[in-house]
């Protein structure tokens, strides 16, 4: 089991929430997140409720201060929804497409990819297939960017899922024992 503590203010701060599972909109238990704990386990935070707009891997450890991430690269401020990331043992596999609808040229991973340009001469990956796993894709190479968790299943177009404009041109496995 996964648990996260978020709290209002900087510094671990101000009224707090205890996050052991998935939750679609924080609104309810804080106005905003300045801060937040991760105790065990691995998540996803969104800057949106419902798992929407921009993504943050967090690992266990502190994070004291969300704008001092945000300068950092974290693309925003306050965390408004967050995913838990269940540990995943044995194979990892995923098959990404050039175009939407897994169309053009594909090819199968089963290990990390830093740039899909130089190891596939693929210009862009428009979608997917997750088969065992669980999955960050960059918008960089170098795992560098925003990014997008991506668990087991098929996404046939990122533009259809609020990424328009967004190619995706590293992958990385999430190894971590969360």
């Amino acid at each position: 089991m996964g648990k996260i503590i978020f709290y209002e203010e900087k510094n671990f701060q101000g009224r707090s929430y205890d996050c052991m599972s998935d939750c679609s909109d924080m609104s309810s238990y804080l106005s905003r997140c300045q801060s937040c704990r991760v105790e065990s386990g691995c998540f996803m935070v969104y800057e949106r409720p419902n798992y929407m707009g921009s993504q943050f891997f967090m690992r266990r450890g502190e994070y004291q201060d969300m704008q001092r991430m945000m300068s950092m690269g974290m693309m925003f401020d306050s965390i408004r929804s967050c995913r838990m990331i269940p540990n995943h043992r044995g194979q990892f596999r995923m098959k990404i497409y050039e175009r939407e609808n897994f169309g053009g040229q594909s090819h199968e991973l089963m290990d990390d990819c830093d740039n899909i340009m130089d190891r596939y001469r693929m210009n862009e990956c428009q979608s997917c297939n997750v088969m065992d796993g669980h999955w960050l894709m960059y918008e960089q190479p170098q795992y560098r960017g925003k990014m997008m968790y991506m668990r087991p299943g098929e996404y046939r177009s990122f533009r259809d899922m609020g990424m328009s404009g967004m190619r995706f041109m590293s992958m990385k496995r999430i190894t971590d024992m969360c």
